[in-house]
């Protein structure tokens, strides 16, 4: 690879831009299957609510420009049928200039749902899928050599991706540099799969091995990345096989997906000795040289906020420091929960509550509920409702813009929340009661599988929330109609006494129990792939 082009690449780069406009194909057809419910006008967090107090220069949206809940489907589905269209080849087919263009239009469309998405889109994948898809704008089309400088940005990108989540470790949980942390992720992460249970059963010894594995992937293959041919393509070979050890064990969105995408630009086909036949291009044209240069400059800029993050002993991660979410810092489960805490949310459509009273359990997609379900595979797909479900069994008080909101919405039989869960108890009659109780999980052993069927043990320890009807929703402050600005209602208001809460001020910090580290906000340590801290009041602010 030389300087300026770099025609050996041409196939890394065409699938580098269309796994690429893949990802962000899943990212639309998620944002115009769940905003309703989670952003829409009469959503748990409106939108119009939003831009009403946060002002455009620090959250840039179309949505500042207008909103309704018909312009936000026209946005998702816009950008979900370029993205289709750039997949399958639109791009290539026509000018360069029109290349960028779709690109831009892509990273501009998806930036305007996530600065406004909240809590909803406090993940770093977020940010790591625009900066790649501004990034590809630049990659050039099926006319042009690929440009050497964008191809060593998406390996500095990678580096950043896996260099940072590797230092998080090393200076967060003991546990990773005990080697112990794999004895609980894969049963605490936040969204098992269909083969967690295996994973978490392994040997010890193995997860051991997966640990230190872990960090020679993330500490070590980085540098390599960056290292001259061949010893770059061998390193993102190994990325990518690391990269889909962790998408088999677990459902993390697009994030694996995306990071094995990116490190594609690094490998040479003919140095893995395939048989690619070399293209040759014309000239290249001097305003799109004039780009690729004024990209790479911003770029190194910009790199001074990561890197200083990155070299220092307060390193945060997923952090944007900038609003267009170019050039961020990332990291992953910087600490590991010990023990797995699960919201259980039931209905009842008594009138009176009784110690008789039965209440019905709403079922999740991808959050454990039902014991006997085994967990799913949705990764890429991003089940939104479920992630924060799970920071919700961590920590009420990240849960306290959304929760009640939620909770209302079942009470009236709201079609958009309902069409977020796998199984409504009450398909006929909204229920007169919810209520909510957190639980302890464990994942069952071979032999209690075997005679109960299994995968899920879990045990009650208190209630969450107890039980609410719309009246009483109204005294605590809520008052409904949905979606029309109301106070902050805390979930102490309409939750009985009980101990406190881990993490809370006066709660024991046993080592078996999630500690202040594992508390998701502001985008620090013990956070998996989010919350950012780019959200203007938002709960990383």
């Amino acid at each position: 690879m030389d300087w300026s082009a770099a025609p050996e690449y041409w196939l890394s780069r065409l699938l580098v831009q269309r796994l690429l406009a893949g990802l962000y194909l899943i990212g639309f057809l998620a944002a115009a299957a769940q905003f309703r419910a989670l952003l829409g006008a009469d959503g748990m967090l409106p939108v119009p609510r939003f831009t009403a107090r946060v002002p455009f220069r620090q959250s840039p949206s179309l949505f500042h420009l207008h909103y309704s809940d018909r312009f936000f489907a026209t946005v998702a589905w816009t950008g979900a049928v370029l993205a289709a269209a750039v997949a399958a080849g639109l791009a290539d087919a026509g000018p360069l200039w029109l290349s960028v263009l779709l690109w831009l239009a892509l990273w501009a469309l998806y930036l305007s749902i996530v600065n406004v998405g909240q809590t909803w889109y406090s993940f770093g994948w977020e940010s790591l899928l625009l900066e790649a898809g501004f990034l590809a704008a630049f990659l050039g089309n099926a006319d042009t050599a690929p440009p050497a400088p964008v191809l060593w940005l998406l390996r500095w990108l990678v580096f950043r991706v896996e260099f940072g989540a590797g230092l998080i470790k090393l200076r967060g949980d003991r546990c990773w540099r005990d080697l112990t942390c794999l004895r609980y992720h894969h049963e605490t992460q936040p969204m098992p799969g269909p083969l967690s249970w295996f994973f978490h059963h392994l040997p010890d010894p193995l997860h051991r091995v997966e640990v230190a594995a872990n960090h020679v992937t993330q500490l070590l293959l980085p540098v390599c990345l960056l290292l001259p041919q061949p010893v770059a393509s061998y390193a993102a070979c190994a990325v990518l096989a690391t990269q889909l050890w962790l998408i088999a064990s677990g459902n993390f969105a697009w994030l694996n997906w995306l990071t094995i995408t990116l490190a594609l630009a690094a490998v040479e086909p003919t140095r893995l000795g395939l048989p690619v036949q070399p293209r040759h291009y014309p000239g290249t044209p001097g305003w799109y040289q004039a780009l690729v240069i004024a990209l790479t400059v911003a770029v190194v800029v910009l790199s001074y906020w990561p890197v200083r993050n990155m070299v220092s002993r307060g390193q945060i991660m997923n952090r944007s420091f900038n609003r267009l979410h170019l050039v961020n810092t990332y990291g992953a489960f910087g600490s590991i929960n010990r023990l797995r805490q699960e919201v259980v949310v039931e209905g009842t459509g008594d009138t009176t509550l009784t110690p008789h009273t039965v209440w019905h359990e709403y079922g999740f997609k991808g959050k454990p509920g039902d014991v006997r379900r085994l967990p799913r595979q949705y990764a890429p797909y991003h089940l939104r409702l479920d992630w924060l479900m799970w920071f919700a069994g961590i920590s009420p008080a990240y849960a306290r813009p959304w929760f009640l909101p939620f909770v209302a919405r079942l009470l009236a039989g709201d079609r958009a929340t309902l069409r977020l869960l796998r199984h409504n108890p009450f398909p006929d009659t909204p229920p007169t009661h919810v209520r909510a109780t957190l639980y302890l999980y464990r994942f069952t052993g071979w032999r209690e599988l075997r005679e109960t069927g299994a995968w899920w043990h879990r045990t009650a320890l208190y209630e969450y929330l107890p039980p609410v009807d719309r009246t009483a929703l109204t005294r605590a402050g809520y008052r409904p109609p949905l979606g029309r600005p109301t106070r902050s209602v805390p979930l102490d208001r309409l939750r009985r006494a009980r101990p406190a809460w881990p993490g809370e001020p006066g709660a024991p910090h046993r080592p078996s129990e999630p500690g202040p580290a594992d508390r998701p906000g502001r985008g620090r340590r013990g956070d998996p792939s989010g919350p950012t801290g780019h959200h203007p009041g938002g709960p990383s602010e």
